[in-house]
């Protein structure tokens, strides 16, 4: 079985494929779509991070793809309903880098309310500026943060013990953790932070959940961070808001488009503005976190590809089935357009191929569903095809 790692995917995933019987090509950058069709042809796992666009094309012309592994948080480069509909489940790591994004946060918030940033480029051409003008303390400052998930409750946290005041607005009602409070509405959220924090996830609802209207509510010279997602922002609103003195200071680490590697430029309304972190995308770039998501994806990729095992995937039903034994029992993998009646028929050729369940589960999304079943392994050859021929089949598969 062959895997391809795109865009230098930490080496822990490398060799806990290679560990696990699977042969692994790695390439640093990321591919485009008909460069990425190509490198697929005979490869049943493929991994890749954030710059690496998986559409309807790439599934629709790569049939030997078994699973997609996204080595990071966010899934919206993959068209995960097309990959549903081609029998492809995705895994990625959701919790793997929450702390080394919040850390950042937190580096960067007391980065930009001390204004560094401006001090350290000036310092590096010579310019001694000791000024304290709107240099002041994170201790006893309003922090709001957008998005009350994984990371952004990990940012409450570290916050207040830096003796941060912390209020939050999630569209879901959240358990809140320490000190912190809700606020009703995005709007209430907006006019009482000194400082803003976006973690919300990769909806195309959230496209432009801060723009000009947004600003406008907020207070005058409030310091604003997205390490969420690039379409979040409206990148030529907050470098207006920055331009005019209504933002004091802005950290983004996500864009709405990214270069595919080192050799592309960025570019963003936001560079050469006073006191503007821009880093590329690297909120969870740290050894600790890139080595759990290399242990963490890959492990569930192997235990699908080995159990058919789908209960922390993003588009596949949830099915935790236990390691079939190989000893007494075939497992087969049934994945079929989720429509009435295909378990009775799947039910009905077992029984044509004197086939006899040992154990069957079956789950389904609004898209598929996805049957488990393991059987002894004396039955008609006939099986494997009867089970393809079964009306909807997606893909049929035996581990």
């Amino acid at each position: 079985m062959k895997a391809l790692l795109l865009e230098n995917i930490h080496q822990d995933a490398h060799a806990y494929l290679r560990s696990s019987g699977v042969q692994a090509q790695a390439e640093r950058k990321g591919l485009k779509e008909e460069e990425l069709i190509q490198a697929l042809k005979g490869v049943s796992i493929l991994g890749i991070r954030s710059r690496t666009n998986i559409t309807k094309n790439v599934l629709k012309n790569s049939p030997d793809l078994l699973a997609i592994g996204a080595y990071c948080i966010g899934t919206n480069q993959i068209d995960l309903e097309a990959a549903s509909l081609h029998g492809v489940p995705v895994f990625n790591a959701p919790f793997s880098n929450t702390r080394s994004v919040a850390e950042l946060v937190i580096a960067e918030i007391v980065f930009l309310i001390r204004r560094l940033y401006d001090k350290v480029v000036k310092a590096h051409s010579g310019v001694w500026d000791k000024s304290t003008e709107n240099a002041r303390e994170v201790r006893g400052k309003k922090l709001g943060v957008i998005g009350y998930g994984n990371i952004g409750s990990q940012v409450s946290m570290l916050a207040e013990g830096m003796g941060m005041n912390v209020y939050y607005y999630d569209v879901v009602d959240k358990l809140t953790i320490g000190n912190a409070t809700r606020v009703p509405t995005l709007e209430a959220l907006l006019s009482i932070a000194d400082v803003l924090t976006i973690h919300v996830d990769g909806n195309p609802r959230n496209a432009n959940l801060i723009g000009e209207r947004e600003f406008e509510a907020m207070k005058d010279g409030v310091i604003l961070l997205n390490l969420s997602r690039g379409h979040v922002v409206d990148l030529h609103a907050l470098a207006a808001a920055v331009a005019a003195g209504k933002v004091g200071g802005a950290a983004i680490d996500v864009f709405p488009e990214e270069p595919r590697d080192g050799q592309e430029k960025l570019q963003s309304p936001l560079q050469g503005l006073p006191n503007v972190i821009l880093t590329p995308h690297i909120g969870g770039s740290t050894e600790e976190a890139q080595e759990n998501i290399a242990e963490f994806v890959s492990q569930k990729l192997i235990d699908y590809v080995n159990t058919g095992t789908t209960f922390t995937s993003v588009n596949f039903p949830k099915i935790s089935a236990p390691k079939p034994e190989e000893t007494q029992s075939h497992r087969l993998l049934h994945v079929h357009q989720n429509v009435p009646g295909v378990l009775s028929q799947i039910n009905g050729i077992f029984g044509k191929n004197n086939v006899n369940v040992i154990t069957q589960y079956l789950r389904t999304n609004e898209l598929i569903g996805y049957v488990i079943a393991d059987v002894d392994r004396e039955y008609n050859e006939s099986l494997f095809g009867d089970l393809q021929k079964v009306g909807h089949t997606i893909r049929v598969r035996i581990v």
